[in-house]
Formats: C-alpha cells, structure tokens, sequence
C-alpha cells in the first residue's frame, strides 16, 4: 500500500458568501457525487497485501477499494480533490466580525502513533499513523479515537516543533473520541470546550488542522444522524461544506473560539435536503464532556460495555448486507459471512444500520446473546451471536 500523509487542505480561508456559492454549484453539478465517503483516517502507512478487517474504520487508499464482495459492489467513483479558492493576502488583517484564522494557531498538535506488532487494527488502519490533536490543558490532548487504537508509541508534535512523548490516556468507541496524556508540558494555548448542541445549519464555523497557516472557513450544512459501517452510530453529528483534506482529528470552532467538534472523515452526501453534497463529518464534542474524567482516570468511559459482533454493513438496495467479519469476532464465531443480509434483530425487522445498531445496543451489554434474522443462501435462519466489549479484542496500548 502506498504510503499516505495528512496534507494540508486545499480550500484556505475565505467568506461565508463564497462557500455559499460553492454549495449551490456542488448540489446542482453532475460531478457532486465526486467524492466517495472514505472511511476514517489517514494512516502513514500499512503492511503490503494486508487483508480488509471489520473492526475499524478503514485506512483510504489510492484507489478507492469497494466496501462490498465484488459482484455486489457498486462502481467507486473517482476521488477529486476540491478546487482551490484565491488566498487572501498575507497581510489582510481580519474584519471587526470576523474571527481571526491565525488565532488558534498554537492550540492544535499533530499526534504521531505507532500500532503494537500484529496489533488487530493494524491492517485497516495501518501500522503508523498521524493526525491532529486538540489542547485541553497543559498535558491533555483530544482527538479521533481510531489513531490511538492499539497504539504503544505516541508522539505529540507542537506548533513551536517541539516532540513530546505522550501516551494513550483514554479510548471511547461509543462516541469516536481519544485523549492523549503528554510526558512534558505543552506549550501551546488550551481550546475552552464550546456547545456543540448549539450548533446549527448554515452557521459559519472555523477548521484548524496541524500544520496549516491559518483556519478555514466553513458552513455547517446539516445536522444528522451518521451511521458508520464499523458498528458506529452519531445521533447529531456535524456536516460542513466545502470539503478540507486535513480532516482527521482537525479542529472545529465556533465564531466565539471555543471547541465544537474534532474532524472524523470526509463524506459524499453532507447536506441533508441535497443530494451529492460533498463535505466533512465532525464529532460534536458534547459526546465527550460527560466521560472525560472517565478517560483521563480509567481509559474508558464507566459502565456497561456496547455490545459488539465485530462486523461491517453495507445497505444495498434497501437491503443490509453484511461486507466484512472481522477473523476472531463473535460473528465469525457465528457463522456470518460476507453476503449475508441481515432482515432483523430479535423480534424487530431492521432496514437500515441505525436501525441495526439501535436494536442490537438495547439488546443489552456486551456478552449478551443477540439473535440475528440472516438470509443465507436463499435461505432465511436464526443466528445466535454471543457478543463481547471490543475493548477486550483489541490490544490494550501501554498507556492506559
């Protein structure tokens, strides 16, 4: 697999009226459907002839690989990078109603990690990776959770240059989060957390990823649910236009200053009322208020696990099918394999992933037994999966 970078974005900072334009453009456009959603994150690199896995986001690679077996997928289409726009001058200073896009400058970190050897993720999301992180406080960094899966090497890179060894302080998969613990003090400026509820359509917000000169101007374009096929489910997540390419674990900011959601991935259907809209998913971070102290003292948020089958979905034609199982996974275990349709859980017929995940979450924690309506070779069976906390199938980093 070729190696891959977090790049810098290529649309700068510009006004609310051109990216307004843009959206119009990008809905009424035959090339809107351009971008593919890409799984998230950038992974600096990945083992030669690796296998797809389930239980992660997957890695983007060069060329969009399909989700779904080769005589259910859908034709891929080809990844086009957003057009830029004319940079401001150097030495325009921002309007009185503007927010500086220098401002913030020193608050975001880039994360480098390195996964443990035959690590579980490491063939999706690559054996090194690299990211954007947030400063909280003087040693606490947020960011996306899947560039901590199974990390055992973490290294924080400042604003300034400065490398500062750190460690995994906590992982949530339930919401997407991860917090970085720093050996030294960093020497950045802490992000105060913002109201990510109060978050709307066609509010102007900014984007700051490590790296980048200056933020980013954006429009949030819609606020919906986003189901991801690795067992992950957003009630509210943040969609914004343009697209940015700095996206994985980027800062997102309200016109106050304050922290209102960490970068995720970059999708192809962003708006919600037009089709076709490409842009970028951001986890609100109202998800990690109430769990933070959790993280920071016991790597994880306190109670019950979610149960977990250790699968990935695709809805094809108004059908789920089943497009991976994780080797190992209490789905293997089951006898699940790709090209299965799943029509229900218990009692409830399911149609799309939400619903999938809502029933199989309520069914109760993890460990307990789900059983699964699978249409299989022409025939429809039971399947009854055993599941388990997927913390306790990953390899636990050293830091926590």
């Amino acid at each position: 697999m070729a190696t891959l970078s977090t790049g810098r974005r290529p649309v700068p900072f510009f006004g609310v009226a051109l990216a307004a334009l843009l959206l119009a453009a990008a809905a009424s456009t035959a090339g809107a459907g351009e971008f593919a959603t890409i799984p998230e994150t950038f992974a600096e690199s990945a083992p030669e002839g690796s296998s797809p896995r389930a239980d992660t986001p997957r890695a983007p690679a060069p060329q969009a690989a399909p989700l779904l077996p080769p005589q259910a997928a859908p034709r891929a289409a080809p990844q086009v990078a957003p057009k830029r726009a004319p940079s401001a001058p150097a030495t325009q200073a921002a309007s009185p109603t503007q927010p500086d896009p220098r401002r913030h400058l020193d608050t975001v970190v880039q994360i480098r990690t390195s996964a443990v050897r035959g690590g579980e993720t490491v063939d999706s999301l690559g054996a090194r990776r690299s990211g954007t992180g947030v400063i909280l406080g003087p040693s606490t960094v947020l960011t996306i959770g899947y560039l901590l899966l199974e990390a055992d090497e973490v290294e924080i890179v400042t604003a300034s240059g400065r490398r500062i060894p750190g460690s995994v302080a906590g992982y949530d998969h339930q919401s997407g989060f991860g917090v970085v613990r720093a050996a030294l003090p960093l020497d950045g400026a802490s992000l105060e957390l913002g109201d990510s509820d109060r978050v709307a359509e066609r509010q102007k917000v900014l984007t700051l990823g490590h790296g980048e000169p200056e933020a980013t101007e954006l429009i949030v374009v819609s606020r919906k649910p986003f189901a991801g096929s690795w067992e992950y489910l957003l009630d509210r997540a943040i969609f914004t236009f343009p697209p940015v390419n700095n996206w994985s674990g980027a800062a997102l900011l309200s016109e106050d200053g304050k922290l209102v959601g960490i970068g995720s991935l970059i999708v192809n259907d962003a708006a919600s009322d037009q089709p076709g809209v490409p842009g970028n998913m951001f986890v609100p971070v109202n998800l990690v208020k109430p769990i933070l102290a959790d993280l920071l003292s016991k790597g994880r948020r306190d109670g019950p696990a979610q149960p977990w089958l250790g699968l990935s979905t695709e809805s094809v034609r108004g059908n789920l099918m089943v497009a991976r199982v994780t080797r190992g996974s209490p789905a293997e275990g089951a006898g699940l394999a790709p090209g299965d349709i799943i029509v229900g859980v218990g009692e409830a017929r399911i149609g799309d992933q939400a619903e999938f995940y809502r029933q199989v979450w309520k069914s109760g924690p993890a460990g307990t037994i789900v059983r699964l309506s699978v249409l299989q070779g022409g025939a429809l069976r039971e399947v009854p999966v055993q599941t388990m906390d997927r913390a306790d199938f990953l390899r636990k980093p050293s830091g926590i």
